[in-house]
């Protein structure tokens, strides 16, 4: 996909998140839609959706869009778990490069990380995005996907989880 095309598919995806979610207080909702909005906008995305954090360094999986995930992962382990740990975006071009990289998918090539973080500060879930091709995100795919992390994590002060 071509810069100026991704880019007018990611304006779409933002405006589209935002106008859907905008009213909505439900955690589990806010993140299900997200991962489904943006897992079926790109042909490139084969895995899509969300890891929480539910104790100082461990993160479990969902919601998400796609095949079977790796269910835990603990901060600084493979990409979403060195995400949490230092709370900074990750794009890896080819994941068997990356030190410690957890194969959750025997087809996943590349893979981009978004902290999502309230208002506090506080880190709440990581944005994992899997391609089943080399190089498949970059710096659009970064700008856009931590532009829509900011938008989660703010929605999280108003959230309620329900037991």
């Amino acid at each position: 996909m071509d810069r100026l095309r991704k880019e007018q598919t990611y304006s779409k995806v933002l405006r589209d998140i935002k106008s859907v979610l905008d009213p909505e207080s439900d955690w589990i909702c806010i993140l299900s839609t997200t991962a489904a909005i943006l897992h079926h906008a790109f042909d490139h995305y084969h895995w899509t959706g969300f890891y929480r954090v539910v104790s100082p360094d461990l993160l479990i999986v969902g919601p998400y869009q796609g095949h079977q995930a790796c269910l835990h992962i603990p901060f600084g382990k493979g990409v979403c778990g060195k995400t949490a740990e230092l709370k900074k975006t990750h794009v890896v071009p080819d994941v068997t490069k990356f030190p410690g990289y957890i194969a959750c998918s025997e087809s996943t090539k590349s893979e981009i990380v978004v902290p999502v973080i309230d208002s506090e500060g506080v880190l709440r879930c990581v944005l994992d995005v899997d391609s089943d091709y080399l190089a498949a995100f970059d710096d659009v795919d970064a700008r856009y996907l931590e532009e829509i992390a900011r938008y989660v994590g703010s929605k999280y002060d108003n959230t309620k989880v329900y037991p």
